[in-house]
């Protein structure tokens, strides 16, 4: 059986096979043909076809290809050396026609960490005589210094019709005969293409056929809005109801706690309050069993003390409208990057190397890698493979982002970053073909 990803054999070749974003790839299109900027930010939610488009505009251009990654060179110097010396140089088939340099997670070099990285990289955009492409999921991420030399194009989140057209058409060169319900199930529980696609090549690869029975097997759980779970909890007395749909988030116990904690004063007081907190200690007391013991199977424990527990507190619960609030903590967590987002960032990076969905990554590897972290060895060597920032350590090391084991752990692993490179650099000239035109960085 082809065990390749469909995410990568279906990549659109040109920018007509670009499916949805129609005025985001008229405006690369116009952008590469005037090239007035010398640098272009794509910029969307992930998964929608930013990344596909730049190499599809290389292809139309008869353009090379060079792809970096933001986050996996963290020092100014390596960022200088390869991304300029790409930028400024002819093609690798020694013509000279241009080049297109893409920078992946361009929106991940920022903060005092990257300060050098940033100044880096507007360097090269203006001194490059080949076009930039910067890939980013949140423009205003970005430093204000990077933007003002870019020209952006944002895409925007793909319609459920886009992706069943796609669906369908891989099913049809698969040669698999596909129930149109269910894809529709797919592409409206998928938010983007490429989570559509990974969905589809899980439930139908190795099949001729299947239906929506097959689907309701093999596609990810429908998820709550984390809002409407809180108000399942704070304003009805539904404990199956609620406790079911807090297994629907998509949220772990130790991040849904947080949600309970910043917003049980906004709906309860008096002594209501108290034994909803004490109900809330409880659930802490587990989670923590859970970090000490790395017993998973407490999660559950937890999860019915905070739910259960919490709502069952109450007396009557208040019928005016309660904004609910996220967790005031998290904006005090690391470089002012939300936990969230850096738990979801580093899920991303786990998904991406072990090839399994963000979800899953979330779910079950990141409990394993914080368990791995407890070898300062091994958290060396893993965050120098995955190319974690400083705030991804802290996060699996369970510390502050400006800790001292953080900060030892982030230095260590630059060191290895760079010595790969440059060995990549004196060996291969720091690019290894991955087609007939197309380059990335070695992996090491």
């Amino acid at each position: 059986m082809d065990r390749t990803q469909w995410t990568e054999k279906y990549r659109p070749k040109t920018l007509t096979e670009v499916r949805s974003n129609d005025k985001a790839i008229g405006e690369l299109k116009e952008w590469a043909e005037k090239w007035d900027k010398k640098a272009a930010i794509l910029y969307g939610p992930p998964g929608i076809g930013k990344t596909s488009a730049a190499y599809a505009l290389a292809n139309d251009m008869g353009w090379d290809t060079i792809e970096l990654n933001a986050s996996d060179q963290r020092t100014a110097d390596i960022i200088k050396k390869i991304a300029g010396s790409a930028a400024q140089t002819g093609t690798f088939e020694g013509t000279t026609g241009r080049r297109l340099v893409i920078l992946d997670e361009a929106d991940n070099i920022y903060g005092n960490v990257d300060k050098g990285g940033t100044k880096a990289i507007a360097d090269v955009i203006k001194k490059t005589k080949h076009p930039l492409i910067l890939i980013a999921n949140e423009y205003y991420e970005m430093p204000k210094a990077l933007r003002a030399l870019c020209r952006p194009i944002q895409f925007r989140t793909v319609q459920s019709k886009s992706i069943i057209r796609v669906l369908k058409k891989i099913c049809d060169q698969e040669k698999i005969e596909c129930d149109i319900v269910a894809l529709n199930h797919i592409a409206e529980n998928a938010p983007d293409f490429r989570s559509a696609v990974n969905d589809l090549q899980a439930i139908a690869q190795g099949r001729t056929k299947f239906d929506m029975t097959d689907v309701a097997v093999g596609l990810r759980d429908t998820r709550e809005s984390i809002f409407k779970v809180l108000a399942k909890i704070f304003k009805s007395y539904d404990l199956k109801g609620a406790l079911h749909a807090s297994y629907a988030l998509d949220e772990s116990p130790e991040d849904f706690i947080h949600w309970i904690d910043e917003n049980i004063a906004r709906e309860y007081e008096g002594s209501v309050l108290v034994d909803a907190f004490e109900c809330l200690s409880r659930a802490d007391i587990f989670l923590g069993r859970v970090r000490r013991r790395q017993n998973y199977g407490l999660w559950r424990y937890a999860g019915e003390m905070m739910v259960c527990g919490v709502q069952h507190a109450k007396i009557e619960p208040r019928r005016e409208y309660i904004p609910y609030k996220p967790p005031a903590t998290w904006k005090r967590m690391g470089l002012g990057r939300s936990m969230k987002s850096v738990r979801d960032s580093v899920a991303a990076k786990i998904g991406k190397h072990c090839h399994v969905s963000q979800q899953y990554a979330r779910s079950n590897l990141i409990p394993f890698l914080r368990m791995l972290f407890k070898d300062h060895e091994c958290a060396v060597e893993i965050s120098a493979l995955l190319c974690l920032d400083i705030t991804e350590i802290a996060f699996l090391l369970n510390v502050r982002a400006d800790s001292k084991k953080a900060q030892k752990v982030h230095g260590i692993s630059q060191e290895h970053i760079a010595r790969e490179t440059e060995h990549a650099i004196k060996i291969f000239g720091g690019f290894t073909s991955t087609s007939t035109n197309q380059y990335k960085l070695s992996e090491f």
